[in-house]
C-alpha cells in the first residue's frame, strides 16, 4: 500500500522497499503518506521537544557531525540558527514515531533540529508513519531538492546506504546518480579512510578531481591513514576543510617526490643531476658560464669517480663486487 501511495515515484519506492533488508523490521502501515504529505500536511505538524527526537538512518551531512568543520560550514549553521531565532522555524523537519513510546526518529532536518536544541525551543515537525524504505526515499528526495551536499558528503551518504544493505541501483535512484557518478563516489569511500575524511571535513568547494586524486594516492601507496592523520593534525586549526584537503594533497605530492620517485637538482651553474629509482644521470652544459667547468670535468671525471668508488668500498667492503670475504667457501 505504501508503494502505491507514492504515485509516479512508485518505481523508486518499490526498488528501495524490495532491496531493503530492514523493511521487515518495521511493518508498513496502510496509511503511508503520499509525496505531498512528506512535504508537510498541516494536520501532521506538531511542536515537539527536541530531547524526544533520536537520530535515524544514514547521515547525509558531515557539517555538524565531524570533529572538524570549515568556517564557511559553521557560518552556514549560525545563519540558520539566527534565522530561526528571529523569524521562527519556517520549514518543519520530518520525523516518525520510534519503537519506544513517546519518542521520535528524525528522517531529515538534522541541522534545523540541532538549531532548535541550541536555542532551547520546540521544533516544528511533520510526524508521519513511515517504514524504513519510504523513510529512506523521503530522505533522498529531500537531498535531491536541496542540492547542496558536497561531493564528499554524497560519497559518504551513498556508502552508508550501501552498508545498510541496499543495492547500487537503489543508491543511484535515491541520490539521482548515473552509474559512473556512483562509481566516482565509491572510489573515494573505498580508498580514503573515514578517519581521514572526518579530519578533512565536507570540503564544499572541492569536487571530484581533488577527492579522486586523494583516492589515487592511497591506491598507489603514496599515502596511508597514519601519515595523513599526522599531516592533518599538524595543520592550522583555522583552515577550512577545502584548504585542509588542498594542503594534504600538496604534502603527499611533495613527500612522494622526496621519497625517490624522481628528483632533479642543479648543484652548480649549467649542471643538472637527475635521480630516479633506476638511474642517476648528470649533464653539464659546454657553453656559457659552465663551459670551462665542463672542459675540466671532461678530463677529470673518470678519476673522480674512481677515487670516490675506492673511498666508498673502503668503508663498505661488502658492496664491492670482487670482495669474497663474506661469501661461503
Amino acid at each position: 500500500m505504501a508503494r502505491k501511495s507514492l504515485g509516479g515515484l512508485s518505481g523508486i519506492a518499490q526498488t528501495i522497499a524490495n532491496s531493503s533488508p530492514q523493511a521487515k523490521d518495521r511493518t508498513p502501515k496502510p496509511s503511508a503518506p503520499a509525496l505531498g504529505a512528506l512535504q508537510g500536511s498541516l494536520s501532521a505538524i506538531r511542536e515537539l521537544d527536541p530531547a524526544l527526537i533520536d537520530d535515524w538512518g544514514p547521515q547525509d551531512r558531515l557539517d555538524g557531525f565531524t570533529a572538524v568543520n570549515s568556517d564557511e560550514e559553521g557560518d552556514g549553521f549560525d545563519a540558520l540558527k539566527t534565522s530561526i531565532e528571529s523569524e521562527g522555524q519556517q520549514v518543519p523537519v520530518l520525523v516518525r514515531k520510534a519503537q519506544a513510546d513517546g519518542r521520535y526518529e528524525i528522517i531529515y532536518g538534522r541541522r534545523r533540529l540541532r538549531a532548535c536544541r541550541d536555542l532551547g525551543i520546540k521544533v516544528r515537525a511533520n510526524v508521519q508513519d513511515l517504514d524504513d524504505a519510504t523513510a529512506l526515499l523521503a530522505k533522498g528526495l529531500e537531498n535531491a531538492a536541496r542540492r547542496n551536499l558536497s561531493f564528499y558528503e554524497k560519497a559518504r551518504f551513498a556508502a552508508v546506504i550501501q552498508q545498510a544493505g541496499h543495492d547500487t541501483k537503489t543508491v543511484r535512484q535515491v541520490l539521482g546518480l548515473s552509474a559512473s557518478g556512483l562509481s566516482h563516489l565509491t572510489k573515494v569511500t573505498d580508498n580514503v579512510p573515514e578517519a581521514v575524511g572526518d579530519q578533512i571535513g565536507a570540503a564544499p568547494k572541492s569536487g571530484r578531481p581533488k577527492w579522486t586524486a586523494l583516492a589515487d594516492a592511497f591506491l598507489a601507496k603514496k599515502a596511508n591513514a597514519l601519515t595523513c592523520t599526522k599531516i592533518l593534525t599538524g595543520l592550522d586549526g583555522g583552515m577550512t576543510s577545502d584548504e585542509r584537503l588542498e594542503r594534504l594533497l600538496k604534502e603527499i605530492s611533495r613527500r612522494g617526490a622526496r621519497a625517490g620517485e624522481s628528483r632533479e637538482v642543479t648543484p652548480a651553474p649549467g649542471v643538472t643531476i637527475k635521480s630516479s629509482r633506476a638511474t642517476i644521470a648528470m649533464s653539464v652544459k659546454r657553453t656559457g658560464d659552465s663551459a670551462a667547468f665542463a672542459q675540466w670535468l671532461d678530463r677529470e671525471l673518470e678519476g673522480i669517480i674512481q677515487k670516490s668508488y675506492q673511498e666508498f668500498t673502503a668503508v663498505n667492503p661488502a658492496d664491492h663486487p670482487n670482495d669474497k670475504s663474506n661469501k661461503g667457501g
